[in-house]
């Protein structure tokens, strides 16, 4: 399906898990010309990717990358129950395996590889980066989750009934929060269509879900140092979701040399596609000229893994 006057090719595709599970991709490629680069993009809780996403992608093809996305399990069109994470690791292993199948495909070995993810999606793209540390070239995390606010945790009495009831009913939906979509997104019509998406799910967190989300940010909160690939990290000023104090942490205390802090005072959490048009056109300057200036810089990885091809090459010939 051609989109935005036959500039951009949009494609879906299902494919089967190591669990047996169809799970959706889709890819938004520039119709003129070779991507100067692909983008994975990592979606947020209760999201997906292909409506949600949509306009992030054809804005990002429209400068000229590739654009990759897949529904995590129990989201959007993939199977499982819907709104249900049985386990984070789970998630990240879809991610990562897939993102790394379409980056060994042939046409796609010299390209530079970059992952962006929003809100839940920080956290995957966070743990999609651990697994394989010098893989990637860099990373936009928007509002990552690597801490939930106070205001949407329910108190730590009612966590700790909620984690013994867990063992015997997780997938029940009865944890008491505030509604996301409300906190998430300034603007009311983008608010209506989340709620109209019948991709988008809109019940209460399942009990294991809402376990494996806490304890991921608890785990990542801990660990920001390890963080070593080079990023870009923005939050709004006004975030009621994520904390942006941790935000402000990761840019802190990760080991990467290159890494970059945005703060939007009055921006809500959902900066990619629920504030003002002004505000989005701002946060996608900053992206688009982040990934830019990363692409002038050139390819380090792939001159690393040449280097170290050419040096398995010689050593070869001199035995």
């Amino acid at each position: 399906m051609d989109l935005e006057n036959g500039t951009v090719r949009y494609e879906e595709e299902y494919i089967t898990n190591s669990r047996g599970l169809k799970l959706f991709t889709c890819r938004w490629i520039p119709v003129n010309g070779e991507p100067k680069a692909l983008i994975f993009i990592c979606h947020g809780y209760a999201m997906e990717c292909s409506i949600t996403m949509n306009s992030t992608a054809i804005r990002l093809v429209k400068e000229g990358f590739a654009v990759y996305g897949i529904d995590y399990e129990g989201h959007g069109k993939s199977s499982g129950l819907q709104g249900y994470i049985s386990s984070f690791d789970n998630v990240v292993d879809d991610c990562s395996s897939f993102f790394t199948d379409v980056c060994e495909r042939k046409e796609n070995k010299k390209k530079m590889r970059y992952l962006l993810g929003e809100s839940m999606g920080g956290a995957v793209l966070l743990l999609v980066h651990r697994k394989k540390p010098d893989y990637w070239d860099g990373a936009v995390l928007v509002a990552p989750m690597c801490k939930v606010t106070d205001d949407m945790k329910p108190p730590p009495i009612v966590i700790s009934v909620l984690r013994k009831l867990n063992k015997f009913i997780p997938t029940w939906r009865i944890v008491p929060v505030r509604d996301v979509v409300d906190a998430a997104f300034r603007q009311p019509e983008i608010r209506a269509q989340v709620r109209a998406n019948p991709y988008c799910y809109k019940g209460r967190p399942r009990l294991n879900t809402a376990n494996e989300l806490l304890n991921t940010s608890l785990e990542l909160e801990q660990r920001l140092h390890e963080v070593s690939l080079p990023f870009l990290v923005l939050h709004g000023g006004d975030d009621k979701v994520t904390d942006k104090a941790v935000s402000q942490q990761l840019y802190d205390v990760a080991a990467s040399s290159d890494k970059s802090f945005k703060l939007y005072p009055g921006m809500w959490h959902g900066l990619l596609y629920g504030e003002t048009p002004e505000n989005i056109d701002i946060v996608f300057t900053d992206i688009i000229g982040w990934l830019n200036r990363r692409i002038e810089f050139g390819n380090s990885r792939l001159e690393r893994e040449l280097k170290l091809q050419n040096d398995d090459i010689l050593i070869s010939k001199h035995m």
